[in-house]
């Protein structure tokens, strides 16, 4: 059966290609820390102020754990 490369080849340019990594990386991190906020401020109290003034190591996992499912789901609306 024969192997077609034509799906590891673009019509895109590198420098186009690196662009829009850009663009979507940038937008992706932003998108994240909107997230972030939004959820802070839709939940009592002041997350920041837990993790950092007063070390609650469960309110730093739960605040990772907010950001890796907004990055999931932004991941998985920018490749569709």
């Amino acid at each position: 059966m024969p192997v077609s490369l034509s799906p590891l080849f673009s019509q895109h340019s590198l420098s186009e290609g690196l662009g829009l990594f850009v663009i979507y990386g940038l937008a992706g991190i932003v998108l994240a820390v909107v997230g972030y906020k939004l959820f802070d401020k839709l939940t009592p109290g002041d997350l920041h102020q837990e993790i950092f003034a007063n070390k609650n190591v469960a309110a730093a996992i739960v605040a990772g754990s907010v950001i890796i499912g907004v990055s999931l789901i932004l991941a998985a609306a920018m490749s569709s």
